[in-house]
């Protein structure tokens, strides 16, 4: 799996003003860690950057690197939310993790950072 130290950043233009950046990526894959099957869904990021923003090509190598991971949808969406604060240190982020059906039913998992100070 890569790294946080492997999201490039870029300087903020704008760093002494408070807006806000969607990303989304609508082909994520992961891996059902009990059933092995693939999930798809797509993953939603928006954030307030601090100092910093996010590279979009290495962002995609990973979220890439999550393609045959076997892991449960509130790990992964909080492992990206920890992975992408740890890297660019934002005002406040918040990830939506929107998985398609699988057997009838749809899940969304959410889960927020807001920077103290």
């Amino acid at each position: 799996m890569d790294t946080p130290e492997t999201i490039e950043l870029f300087d903020n233009p704008r760093p002494e003003r408070e807006y806000c950046i969607t990303i989304r990526c609508p082909e994520f894959t992961s891996v059902c860690p009990k059933t092995g099957q693939p999930d798809f869904g797509e993953i939603v990021i928006e954030y307030c950057p601090g100092s910093h923003c996010i590279e979009l090509k290495s962002l995609k190598f990973y979220m890439q690197s999550y393609r045959n991971k076997g892991i449960f949808y509130e790990s992964l969406t909080n492992d990206i939310l920890d992975d992408l604060t740890g890297a660019c240190e934002p005002r406040w982020m918040k990830i939506t993790a929107r998985f398609s059906p699988r057997g009838g039913i749809t899940t969304d998992v959410t889960a927020q950072y807001h920077a103290e100070g």
